[in-house]
């Protein structure tokens, strides 16, 4: 039973320290879609789509209400886009009519983006997989909602090589196709090593092939709330510190777990997981980064960054996981560059660079996310960055990712605008030494013997 001072507590997280429900997301199986024919699996996708979701955003907006619990977006995933257009796409032009029906269902029932132009390339590429991922830059910068990812590798299967080069390649294309814009189209896209099946979160949101047929997952964040709680531990020993974020941490999941269960008894959809990340965003009070100066840094990106950070991700697991029935996703803590303001300061201070972020990755939820690069960064630069971030997800079997946005017409000093939740960047430098001899080798990286761990 809740009583009336975690009431207030609660309310007290919501007005004043940013705590809010980041989506809920439907994942929804597309298999039973499939057909030879592309005008009948365009119209199956559809239909599909705009009857499981016709009442979600209802639903959140409802809870919303009930609760005083504020739900920022409602989300789709499904099933990845390469597997259900295997059988009726005949080129990469066939696959983009599909992120045209996604994008089509998407802005009909209401959702803010759609998860799942995707691929699944982590030992090789289909026919389908290559005209999927070949269809990426025209299919994102011809819709609005469709979020695409491609998974390149994994512990167990090591990393595709091939893929990763072609992905250097695709996103550099994606940055062309959206040069007017500040290259947005590639915010809507990320790599990834080990990807979760369940990750409500874009841009690599898909609905796993293990999944059932519907599921209600959701993303909670609350980065202002553990902070403030911080600041009243100031100078505490570790062991108060670790407490208190694990405390906090559970608080923050329950407001998560209490969302899910509503949606899915009101939606009659199972409830597959939470989603307890720390997941920033550009509003004054809402960063990571700040939680990482409260824990006694000058700026992120200092000394002492990344093992602030190990401890910050580890006891938002450990309060996190007794809070829900089912924690998954990525859940941990968030270190996008745009999306962070705390971050953003610290890269124009000079604090933070593309190497200290690298380290970062090792022990945070997913990787190099919302990072601006300039625009001239040649592909094969940009698979470099993905082949590391590759291999620091494959050897330390966790998930890692890599969101870049290569600001075409723009170097390193000036910044990007998205606006909403995606912020804005500075452009930071690159390593200007070439990769391409390594990155153009053929094949796959093997994965790591799992035997003679030390």
């Amino acid at each position: 039973m809740l009583n009336i001072f975690e009431v207030s507590e609660t309310n007290k997280m919501i007005e004043k320290e940013n705590l809010d429900v980041r989506t809920i997301t439907l994942g929804i199986s597309l298999l039973d879609c499939i057909s030879a024919d592309l005008g009948n699996c365009n119209q199956n996708v559809y239909e599909k789509i705009t009857k499981a979701a016709e009442h979600l955003v209802a639903v959140g907006e409802e809870i919303e209400k009930e609760f005083g619990i504020p739900i920022v977006n409602k989300r789709i995933s499904v099933t990845p886009m390469a597997l259900v257009g295997a059988s009726a796409c005949r080129g990469a032009e066939d696959f983009v009519t599909l992120a045209h029906t996604m994008d089509r269902a998407a802005k009909a029932v209401g959702v803010n983006l759609i998860g799942g132009y995707s691929a699944l390339v982590s030992k090789g590429m289909t026919q389908a997989d290559e005209w999927l991922i070949h269809s990426i830059p025209q299919a994102l910068a011809e819709t609005e909602r469709v979020c695409s990812s491609v998974n390149l590798g994994s512990t167990k299967t090591g990393i595709n090589m091939d893929g990763v080069r072609l992905m250097g390649q695709i996103i550099k294309e994606t940055a062309e196709l959206t040069k007017e814009q500040d290259s947005a189209a590639c915010m809507k896209l990320v790599v990834f090593c080990n990807a979760p099946d369940d990750n409500p979160f874009m841009a690599g949101a898909f609905h796993g092939v293990t999944e059932s047929d519907m599921v209600i997952n959701v993303g909670v964040s609350g980065p202002g709330v553990v902070k403030t709680a911080l600041e009243k531990v100031r100078g505490e020993s570790f062991e108060v510190l670790c407490e208190t974020i694990k405390k906090t941490a559970f608080k923050v999941t329950r407001v998560g777990q209490l969302v899910a269960q509503e949606a899915s008894r009101m939606l009659d959809i199972p409830f597959g997981i939470v989603d307890l990340s720390l997941a920033p965003t550009p509003a004054v009070g809402d960063s990571v980064a700040d939680i990482l100066c409260e824990i006694g840094l000058e700026y992120a990106g200092a000394p002492g960054t990344t093992a602030a950070l190990a401890l910050l991700n580890d006891q938002v697991k450990k309060g996190g996981v007794m809070a829900s029935s089912y924690v998954g996703g990525l859940s941990g803590a968030f270190i996008p560059v745009s999306e962070d303001q705390g971050m953003i300061d610290a890269v124009t201070a000079g604090a933070l660079t593309l190497e200290k972020l690298e380290a970062m990755t090792c022990v945070c939820s997913v990787g190099l996310d919302m990072i601006a690069i300039p625009g001239k960064t040649p592909a094969s630069t940009i698979s470099g960055i993905i082949a590391d971030e590759m291999a620091i997800g494959m050897v330390n079997q966790k998930t890692t990712a890599v969101r870049v946005i290569p600001a075409i017409g723009k170097d390193v000093g000036e910044q990007v605008e998205f606006g909403g939740l995606f912020g804005y960047a500075p452009v930071m430098p690159v390593n200007g030494y070439s990769c391409e001899a390594f990155i153009n080798r053929k094949g796959r990286i093997p994965a790591p013997i799992h035997s003679f761990k030390n």
